[in-house]
């Protein structure tokens, strides 16, 4: 079962239980993949699927951000329930040791030295743990760390 069929069915389910809060993320996903299918021209398969939600996992992470910092923890609520929701259907998120390794790596072969190479050691990093769960600004960090 894709992931596009598995959310039409599980929106099912919480149609079915009358689950508002889950209906509501599972719908707003639903519209996000729709809106891919559209926008690439063709049904969208599990990695462009994955790529989708991710996007919308990464919206989520920064409102909660925006809605803490501005004191609406009621909202920052509601991102955190539709975040949860969303983390269900994201591939399993690398190992901090995985993501070492993979960085540590990227930089022998990309042969970085410096600061300025970290475009390429982040290129090396993301393609090789494509497919996984992996926050962007961690992986910067670390290679600025080992790069600095």
């Amino acid at each position: 079962m894709t992931l596009v069929e598995r959310i039409a069915k599980d929106l099912t389910g919480a149609m079915k239980a009358r689950d508002q809060g889950t209906l509501s993320a599972l719908r707003m996903a639903k519209a996000a993949l729709m809106n891919g299918e559209v926008s690439k021209g063709h049904a969208l398969d599990d990695p462009e699927a994955q790529q989708v939600l991710a996007s919308l996992m990464k919206q989520r992470r920064d409102s909660i951000e925006q809605f803490a910092a501005a004191g609406r923890t009621d909202l920052a609520d509601k991102e955190r329930a539709e975040l949860a929701i969303l983390e269900r259907y994201a591939p399993p998120a690398v190992s901090a040791a995985d993501l070492e390794q993979a960085v540590d790596a990227a930089i022998r072969e990309t042969g970085a030295t410096s600061a300025k190479d970290i475009g390429r050691v982040m290129k090396a990093v993301m393609g090789a743990l494509a497919g996984r769960t992996v926050d962007g600004k961690t992986v910067n960090e670390l290679v600025r760390k080992r790069l600095g």
